[in-house]
This record gives structure tokens, C-alpha cells and sequence, in this order.
């Protein structure tokens, strides 16, 4: 199918609301579901995604909202008993330019283990690399 087919909604060619991953499942909920990531960045790495198709985190509502963070919480502490993560960063993409290449909402949750990078600091701000490391200000 193809998007200048105006018969295909965008649903029609969206991955996630193609099918749900039934075999990397880990929790589904009223909103939406998590599932272990088809190409993880770490061991233990879920998305949680809605139901609903909608491509921008600044587009959910309240109930999805609530509902959706509530499976943030539910997968990890399962992939906290399966794998024993150190950390985790957790990260939404909106848009092209921050590098959503599926234009659905999701989140991702990528557990951190201790020496998989040489150095952490800065997290989620290495997504910019020359940004990622920046002076504490002395106290």
C-alpha cells in the first residue's frame, strides 16, 4: 500500500496498528500495550504504544496519558525481574528531526547496564552528541 493511494488511511500502513507484536507482548491495558522492541538497544528495551494512531506525544489525552505511563511503570518492573537493569533512560521521538521514523506515538524504555558505555553522563542529552557533556557548575 501506498500513501499516494488515498483509499490507504494512515492506520492501513502504520506498523503498529497493523498487528500487535503477540510474541514480544508484556503487559496491554485499556490505551494501549507494551512490547519488547523489534530492535533493541539493550536487553529489555519496550516500547509502549496506543491503540489509537496518533503520531505526536503533544497529541494524547488524559486517559491515555495516565494509562500509557501506568505501562511504563508495569513493564519495567517486569523487565526489572527478568533482566536487572542498573538504569534506564526512557525517550520519546516527535517529529522527523528528532528522529521518529514511526509516526505513531511511542515510547521507549531502554534499560542501562553498568559499563555499556564508557561514560553515561548527560543520558538522554547524547541524542545531540556535542551536547551531551557539559560542566556542573561548583557549589
Amino acid at each position: 500500500m501506498s500513501r499516494t493511494d488515498p483509499s490507504v488511511t494512515a492506520e492501513e500502513e502504520c506498523r503498529f496498528c497493523v498487528s500487535k507484536p503477540s510474541r514480544r507482548l508484556i503487559v496491554e491495558s485499556e490505551y494501549g500495550f507494551a512490547a519488547y522492541d523489534l530492535h533493541p538497544a539493550s536487553e529489555g528495551h519496550f516500547l509502549v504504544i496506543p491503540y489509537r494512531h496518533f503520531a505526536s506525544y503533544f497529541d494524547i489525552n488524559d486517559k491515555e496519558l495516565v494509562d500509557l505511563w501506568g505501562l511504563v511503570a508495569r513493564g519495567k518492573e517486569i523487565v526489572d525481574e527478568t533482566y536487572h537493569p542498573d538504569g534506564y533512560n526512557i525517550g520519546i521521538n516527535v517529529g522527523h528531526w528528532a528522529g521518529q521514523s514511526i509516526h505513531h506515538l511511542h515510547i521507549h524504555v531502554i534499560p542501562r547496564y553498568q559499563g555499556d558505555v564508557e561514560n553515561p553522563k548527560g543520558g538522554v542529552r547524547g541524542v545531540i552528541p556535542n551536547k551531551k557533556l557539559y560542566p556542573f557548575p561548583s557549589d
